[in-house]
C-alpha cells in the first residue's frame, strides 16, 4: 500500500468515525452545548447587568490593592476607553469566555497536573501529548468542535479550553515535582497522613508553579480570542474576524485595543494576585 492510498484510508476512516460520534452522540452534545453556552450566558449576563463604570472602578479598586495605585487609574482609563470605542459589549463578551474556558481549563488541568507530579510515568505518558496540543496551530482545535457541537460559544470554548489547559497541566505537575526530599523525608519522620504531606509541605512549594500555570492557560485563553471568531464566538474575536473580512481597519485596530487592554489588566492582576496569595499560603502553613 502506498502512502496516498493510506492517507486516502485514513481519511475515509476518520471522517466515518467522526459522523458516527455525531449521529449516535447527537443528545449529549446537545447537552454539553446547552451547559457550556447557558453557563457562558450566566457569565455575560453577570458583567453587563452593572453599569460600564461600576465595572471599571471595581477593576480599577481590585487594582489598587493587589498592584499600586497607578495601576488602579489606568487600568480604570483603559477599560473607559473600550466603552468610548464602542466596543464595551464585545469586551465583556470576550471577557467572559476567557473566564469560563479558563476556569474549565484550570478544573481540568490542576488535577491532572497533581496526579502527573506524583506518578511519572503519567507524566511522561501525557508529556507527548502535551506537545502536539501546543505544536499544532490552534484553529485545529476548531474543526472537529464545530462538527459535533455546530457553530457558536460552545465551539470557542471547547476549543479554547484544550489551547489553555496544557499549561496548567505541566506547571502543576512541576510544583508537586519540585517538592525538596529533605522535607518530605521529615514529613515521613513526623508520622504526618498523605494529606497532611500534600496540603502542608507539597502544595506550598508547588503553589508559585501552580499560580504560574494559572497565569499561563489565561494567556493562552486571550490568544484564541480572535481565531475562535471565525466559529461565531461573538464578543471581540467575532468583531476583528468580521472586520477583516470587510476591511474595516479602523474597527479592527479599535477590537485589537481593546484586547490588548482586557489581556495587560488581566496578567498584572493575576501575577499579583499569585504572589499575595502564595505569601499569605506559606505565612498560614508556617502558623500550623
Amino acid at each position: 500500500m502506498d502512502i496516498s492510498s493510506f492517507t486516502d484510508t485514513f481519511d475515509e476512516w476518520t471522517d466515518a468515525a467522526l459522523e458516527w460520534v455525531g449521529d449516535n452522540g447527537e443528545s449529549l452534545f446537545d447537552y454539553v452545548r446547552w451547559v457550556l453556552e447557558g453557563l457562558y450566558d450566566g457569565i455575560i449576563w453577570l458583567l453587563e447587568l452593572p453599569p460600564f463604570y461600576v465595572v471599571a472602578i471595581v477593576v480599577a479598586l481590585v487594582g489598587w490593592r493587589l498592584v499600586n495605585a497607578w495601576f488602579a487609574i489606568l487600568s480604570g482609563l483603559a477599560l473607559m476607553l473600550c466603552f468610548s470605542m464602542g466596543l464595551w459589549s464585545e469586551t465583556m463578551s470576550t471577557l467572559a469566555l476567557v473566564l469560563t474556558a479558563t476556569v474549565l481549563a484550570l478544573a481540568i488541568g490542576i488535577p491532572i497536573g497533581i496526579a502527573a507530579g506524583f506518578f511519572t510515568a503519567l507524566d511522561r505518558f501525557m508529556e507527548p501529548g502535551l506537545d502536539l496540543i501546543q505544536t499544532l496551530p490552534p484553529y485545529i482545535y476548531l474543526l472537529p468542535a464545530i462538527a459535533l457541537l455546530g457553530y457558536g460559544p460552545a465551539t470557542a470554548l471547547i476549543a479554547t479550553v484544550v489551547v489553555a489547559m496544557p499549561p496548567a497541566i505541566r506547571l502543576t505537575s512541576l510544583g508537586i515535582r519540585m517538592t525538596p526530599k529533605a522535607f518530605i523525608e521529615l514529613g515521613e519522620a513526623s508520622g504526618i497522613t498523605p494529606s497532611q504531606m500534600f496540603f502542608k509541605i507539597r502544595l506550598p512549594f508547588a503553589l508559585p508553579s501552580i499560580m504560574a500555570g494559572i497565569n499561563q492557560s489565561l494567556m493562552m485563553a486571550f490568544g484564541m480570542v480572535v481565531i475562535a471568531g471565525i466559529v461565531g464566538s461573538g464578543g471581540l474575536g467575532e468583531t476583528i474576524y468580521g472586520a477583516i473580512r470587510t476591511l474595516d481597519i479602523a474597527t479592527s485596530i479599535n477590537g485589537a485595543i481593546a484586547i490588548v487592554v482586557l489581556t495587560m489588566v488581566l496578567d498584572r492582576i493575576t501575577q499579583s494576585a499569585a504572589r499575595l496569595g502564595t505569601g499569605r499560603w506559606h505565612e498560614r502553613c508556617r502558623a500550623r
